[in-house]
């Protein structure tokens, strides 16, 4: 399973992307958990961040602070552990 996340906007409107792939089940339990909340909340904050978010091709978007506890987990993982 390939998952990339790709993070922008923040105060300094830098973008981040990273990308991993897993074999782990727990992983991908992650990954579909995120794909089934679908879309989140397209109201972001000032200077928040907005992601894309996408498991083997299919794609979620959500911004900060409306991510669900999955969707923040998976962000984080892949954005520290991958490359």
């Amino acid at each position: 399973m390939r998952i990339r996340v790709r993070r922008t906007g923040g105060f300094a409107g830098i973008e981040r992307s990273a990308e991993v792939v897993v074999t782990d089940s727990e992983w991908e339990s992650l990954a579909v958990t995120v794909l089934a909340d679908g879309d989140g909340d397209t109201r972001g904050v000032p200077d928040g961040f907005s992601y894309e978010i996408t498991v083997d091709g299919r794609t979620v978007r959500c911004r900060d602070p409306h991510l669900t506890e999955a969707q923040r987990t998976l962000v984080t993982r892949v954005l520290k552990e991958g490359a």
